[in-house]
């Protein structure tokens, strides 16, 4: 039965402690080389050929904690209004703006910032919103929307 199986006690072998040991003299290293030496690493060395990690070429990298959050300020929001990219009366969110191209796809939530002036009552519907950008729309009466996903 496995619960009654009893340890084996393996001896230890003390490398370097004499011929008669079995592991004495060269303590299992062989004779001279760099290997045979002792604080001596040979990662990834691959006999003088190229190694693997220096032929594959190099490519980015993903920040941890990064979140993708599209900014907007409310001056660039006021002119795509004035261009008739965006419509004032229309609610403003997420989906609206990447369907337009004015945010890339590649993002998840919106932030409006309050950088500029808005001359327009918005409908808006953000993720995140600046202080400064929150006064100046209660300030004209805009209807504002912050949904956390």
């Amino acid at each position: 039965m496995l619960n009654n199986l009893k340890k084996i006690k393996q001896k230890k072998i003390r490398v370097g402690r004499g011929i008669g040991s079995g592991k004495g003299k060269t303590s299992g290293r062989g004779v001279k080389g760099q290997k045979s030496r002792s604080g001596v690493a040979i990662k990834s060395f691959e006999g003088g050929q190229m190694p693997l990690y220096r032929r594959l070429p190099k490519r980015g990298f993903n920040t941890i904690g990064k979140k993708k959050i599209g900014f907007l300020n409310l001056s660039n929001i006021q002119s795509f209004i004035q261009s008739k990219k965006i419509n004032a009366k229309d609610k403003i969110d997420l989906a609206l703006l990447k369907k337009l191209n004015i945010i890339k796809k590649k993002y998840k939530k919106f932030k409006v910032l309050g950088s500029g002036d808005i001359n327009e009552k918005l409908n808006i519907e953000v993720n995140y919103l600046s202080n400064t950008a929150k006064n100046k729309l209660e300030k004209l009466g805009s209807n504002i929307k912050i949904i956390s996903k």
